[in-house]
């Protein structure tokens, strides 16, 4: 769905659009949509602004992905709000350096007519993704000396415990 600028300088843009999986492109960020994608919200031209546009909405989504300790299959629910800004990419300074405040800090640019809202909402979506992703929290992992994911099976495997205080002469001697 585009969110046209002239449109919004008319009334404000409501929209409501549900994104089967597969509609917005995750590739390359190793995450799969596995629920319809819903989102619904208003995007509004501020007042006064120079062409500042404000967009406030929820979404609501399952996605899937590796685990990153046991590289199982791991599902994140995600259903949050946002409440995001937006300013013409012209208005950005010519010069090489800008200072900002913290305000601009959190302040999105756009070019041209409009956004397109799979863009905004697959950046919301990867943002709202935990940093390290895991199946649970109780996740085992897998074993380091034979490969065995440990939440499925036990494995007789001892590590030996690494004295750090040697690990520099062990990697000379490895050489």
């Amino acid at each position: 769905m585009f969110l046209s600028i002239k449109e919004m300088e008319v009334r404000k843009v409501r929209f409501d659009e549900t994104f089967q999986a597969g509609e917005i492109d995750f590739s390359g960020e190793q995450v799969r949509q596995s629920s319809p994608l819903h989102a619904a919200g208003v995007a509004e031209l501020l007042a006064n602004t120079g062409g500042e546009v404000r967009i406030q909405g929820r979404l609501s989504v399952k996605l899937e992905s590796e685990c990153d300790r046991c590289l199982g299959r791991a599902e994140f629910p995600l259903d949050a709000g946002f409440d995001l800004f937006y300013r013409p990419s012209q208005s950005l300074s010519a010069s090489d350096e800008v200072a900002i405040d913290e305000g601009e800090a959190e302040m999105g640019f756009y070019e041209g007519a409009g956004m397109e809202l799979e863009d905004i909402l697959r950046e919301q979506i990867l943002l709202l993704l935990p940093m390290q992703r895991i199946c649970s929290e109780d996740c085992k992992g897998i074993c380091p000396v034979c490969g065995k994911n440990r939440n499925e099976s036990a494995c007789d495997c001892h590590e030996e415990p690494v004295n750090e205080l040697w690990i520099d002469l062990r990697k000379i001697s490895q050489a």
